[in-house]
């Protein structure tokens, strides 16, 4: 990789998490109304917009307010713990959310200088033509047709007036020059904004479908690579991805009751196989322990993708040992263990056993084995946990079902040109399409405006409005939705649990068999739960209305 810098970030996302991330990723690229994210909010999570003081002309559009928004969160001092974007990579997400606002402040530059030269040396006019253009969006944004027929008649009597006054100034010689140069520079300076506005919007829009189209767009991040031992921005900013990274490998999670487990998606089965250890006639039960049977259970979990016949099948499984803790339904934080025991954000081999084999019942953090599939390029993350526990004299092997939908269809929609229908020129009582331009007028007031404030973005967060993103925050989970609207998703779901439950049931049953357990009970109910698992249909089980 070329470090030197303006190097190319080229996106990270693992194989088979394309479509997902570059989903999300396009996000930072778009344009429109900031809104638009609110589209995409569900039952279980919510994003808010927070509106400004002048939201009129300071009002962020869509990838700038998420590009901030996701910046802020993810890489801001004294963050939250974010929570793990299982079928995506957040550090990608983010590097394109960089790149983005590289691209903005670029051009923010260019328009800072037209702002002085044709707008803040003609102060009074810039003011006029601004609070023209602000009472238009008023009166354009009024629901009340009246108000907004006299607001637009109010506004040409304006202009008319302006126009007489221009031709027939009651002043002469310098004075009538600059009052002249104060009404035309800011329309000359505006011509300019048009053409800077109208050259990004391009290069943002050619980045926004090249996400979606595949095309392997690169996020340029030069801000990310030192160019010296003392510049400690880059060397702060370069930490802050690493330890998003690092974050992401975590083997923790959270179970917010019924929203399921964050990152994984709600539970939409559950299968128990719990019988009495009873050792077999003449013989007496060795002495073995949970850990030892989900070490077994894990073994042949990673074989999964072997099969007997030559034909499509399961692909290589993600198979982890998971410390899940309990979390309040509507918590906005997490947090992770710390101490001895963890190594970063992972907990230790040594704790997650100690865990396995002893907090089984009552408070504290429960250890799970997961086998994950990541399908649909990303769109689909199928989890089934197992956990074993032994109270008295009962061993229980639960196995569990959890599933992760495509994000929402916000995030995969390409961008369009904007038209309108006008009468042809001969055959008036015909329409034609016709395209409108990438930037409108009003858009370009908005980036001159904004521009010399680009360099203070929390001062835009207040004068224009910002994202309020839902807690505990993670990249995938909050703009996922459920996989049974997709009739091959919702198959995936629940083929694969057949075979995963099969597979548990044997390992557990041969661990039993090697240490002097009759297992005919045991073996009857795993017949019993193969049959009925044969049927299963996808159920609300975390919030037991199934």
């Amino acid at each position: 990789m070329d470090l030197r810098p303006g190097a190319e970030v080229p996106l990270t996302g693992g194989a088979g998490q394309t479509v997902a991330s570059n989903a999300l990723a396009s996000a930072a690229y778009r344009d429109g109304s900031p809104g638009k994210l609110l589209e995409a909010n569900s039952e279980l999570s919510k994003t808010e917009f927070k509106e400004g003081r002048l939201r009129k002309l300071f009002e962020p559009n869509f990838g700038e307010a998420f590009s901030r928004a996701v910046q802020t969160r993810l890489l801001g001092g004294g963050r939250k713990q974010v929570i793990q974007s299982f079928g995506t990579d957040p550090q990608a997400v983010v590097e394109h959310c960089l790149s983005a606002s590289r691209l903005r402040r670029e051009r923010d530059d260019k328009l800072t200088v037209a702002m002085l030269v044709f707008g803040v040396a003609f102060l009074p006019g810039l003011l006029l033509w601004l609070g023209a253009f602000w009472l238009r969006r008023t009166f354009a944004g009024s629901q009340d047709k009246k108000v907004n027929a006299y607001g637009i008649a109010a506004l040409a009597a304006l202009a008319v007036m302006a126009l007489l006054l221009f031709v027939r100034l009651p002043l002469d010689g310098a004075a009538a020059l600059y009052v002249r140069a104060m009404v035309i520079a800011p329309a000359v300076g505006w011509l300019w904004a048009r053409q800077i506005c109208e050259r990004t919007a391009r290069d943002l829009r050619a980045r926004w479908l090249g996400l979606l189209s595949g095309g392997g767009v690169a996020a340029k991040i030069p801000e990310a690579v030192p160019r010296a031992p003392g510049e400690t921005a880059a060397e702060t900013l370069r930490q802050q991805l690493a330890r998003l990274s690092a974050e992401q490998q975590s083997n923790v999670v959270f179970y917010a009751g019924p929203k399921g487990i964050l990152g994984m998606g709600t539970r939409w089965g559950s299968w128990q196989l719990a019988e009495d250890l009873v050792a077999r006639t003449g013989s007496d039960i060795h002495p073995f322990r949970s850990w030892d049977v989900a070490k077994a259970i894990h073994a042949q979990l990673k074989l999964l993708e072997r099969k007997p016949i030559h034909t499509g099948g399961f692909p290589t499984p993600a198979t982890r040992d998971w410390i899940v803790s309990p979390i309040g339904e509507n918590a906005t934080e997490v947090a992770r263990p710390e101490g001895l025991e963890t190594d970063g954000f992972r907990v230790k081999d040594f704790e997650v056993q100690r865990i396995c084999n002893e907090q089984q019942f009552g408070s504290g953090n429960r250890h799970y084995l997961g086998v994950q599939f990541v399908l649909w390029e990303g769109q689909l993350v199928i989890t089934m946990l197992v956990t074993v526990t032994v109270l008295h004299q009962t061993l229980r092997v639960e196995v569990t079902g959890y599933a992760l939908g495509p994000v929402h269809p916000l995030f995969t929609t390409k961008p369009k040109a904007e038209t309108k229908d006008v009468a042809k020129s001969l055959k008036f009582w015909e329409t034609k399409k016709v395209e409108l331009p990438v930037v409108p007028a009003r858009e370009v007031v908005r980036l001159a405006v904004r521009a010399p404030f680009s360099r203070v973005p929390g001062f835009l967060d207040w004068i224009g409005g910002r994202y309020a993103l839902p807690e505990p925050f993670g990249m995938r989970h909050v703009w996922a939705g459920p996989p049974w609207r997709h009739r091959f998703m919702a198959d995936d779901a629940l083929r694969a649990a057949t075979p995963v439950l099969r597979v548990v049931h044997a390992a557990a049953l041969k661990v039993l068999a090697e240490n002097g357990v009759d297992t005919t009970r045991f073996g009857e109910r795993s017949r019993l739960l193969s049959g009925f698992i044969q049927g299963v249909e996808p159920a609300k089980a975390d919030v037991y209305d199934a």
